[in-house]
């Protein structure tokens, strides 16, 4: 099994409902830290759940720094992972993580099996949650709250500090998950799937996070 083919299936299998839901949005590579990590697949809705999937193909090296990523930033994480990295990847993966094992079948049908429920992120820093905005989105957020205007015109790290460090985590979380669903354009957006299961091209976007 390749990366791709365990993609699609997750998307076809275990996504279908995120996919038919208007409030519902369900990107590939969402990039935390400035792109410094990405999120192989992210569903936002009520909450900001990422998927992170080592197929028999890969390797668990880059495992622990992903999980420290995903923890700073993610409401709930989930790891889909081939048989043979199962035992391997455990030691890394903490208790609020779900875990799907995949498999193929003999006539090369993948299937997902839960080995682990995933639990709600006790640790999240507003920081690196803060980080998912764009720039303009940051500004805007931060004059909808009379923030002094000699401080919107400094650079996006000082926005980030401002907003983590003024807004509540409870506010926070939910005020950035309505910002990303309501981007008009996403690199790596999913439209629905279509009747047959198959999703419609994905288009490109040109918009960055400066």
């Amino acid at each position: 099994m390749r990366d791709r083919d365990v993609r699609q299936a997750l998307h076809r299998k275990v996504l279908k409902e995120h996919h038919g839901d208007a409030d519902t949005l369900v990107l590939d590579e969402l990039g935390l830290r400035h792109g410094t990590c990405r999120v192989d697949i992210a569903v936002v809705n009520g909450y900001l759940h990422g998927y992170e999937i080592k197929s028999d193909s890969d390797t668990l090296e880059r495992l622990p720094s992903q999980v420290a990523t995903y923890g700073l930033v993610l409401d709930r994480a989930t790891l889909v992972v081939g048989e043979r990295h199962l035992d391997k990847a455990r030691p890394f993966v903490p208790a609020w993580w779900g875990i799907k094992v995949v498999t193929a079948g003999p006539r090369g049908g993948i299937s997902f099996e839960t080995a682990q429920p995933f639990a709600q992120n006790p640790t999240i820093d507003p920081l690196a949650l803060a980080e998912l905005l764009w720039r303009p989105e940051v500004v805007e957020i931060l004059q909808e709250r009379e923030a002094p205007p000699a401080l919107l015109r400094k650079p996006r790290g000082v926005l980030y500090k401002y907003l983590a460090e003024t807004v509540d985590l409870k506010e926070l979380r939910p005020l950035i998950r309505q910002r990303l669903k309501a981007r008009a354009r996403w690199r790596g957006h999913r439209p629905p799937l279509s009747d047959a299961g198959s999703s419609i091209p994905t288009p490109t976007s040109t918009d960055s996070p400066s």
